[in-house]
């Protein structure tokens, strides 16, 4: 990708193109999956990272890898328990569920969060 997306949805084209081009057919649920997840990194890094600072997105060894960079050193948390009638909170939840792997590493700069999903 060239450069960084500026919104969601335009990390989320790029993960729909990728597993397009891999030549091996993906099944439909693993890419709803990886669309919902690279969305929800994206917007979390801009809404509660200090703004995105890095993205890529590629297949390792059968899986597809999504890692974002942001400016904040804070992990992402979980509410612990969430009000009915507040918006937001499913993000991290949700990527917790359909990763199966997750990795955060604090940097000079902030935070990198490297996922890898199945395909």
């Amino acid at each position: 990708m060239r450069g960084l997306p500026v919104r969601a949805a335009e990390a989320r084209n790029y993960v729909h193109d990728l597993l397009h081009r891999t030549g091996s057919p993906v099944d439909d649920l693993a890419l709803v999956d990886a669309l919902l997840v690279a969305t929800e990194l994206v917007t979390n890094a801009q809404r509660h990272g200090g703004g995105l600072t890095g993205f890529t997105a590629e297949i390792v060894d059968g899986y597809l890898e999504l890692v974002v960079d942001d400016k904040s050193e804070r992990r992402p948390t979980a509410p612990a328990r969430r009000d009915p009638d507040a918006t937001g909170g499913y993000g991290w939840p949700l990527i917790q569920r359909l990763a199966r792997t997750i990795d955060i590493v604090v940097t000079a700069t902030g935070k990198t969060i490297r996922v890898t999903l199945p395909l």
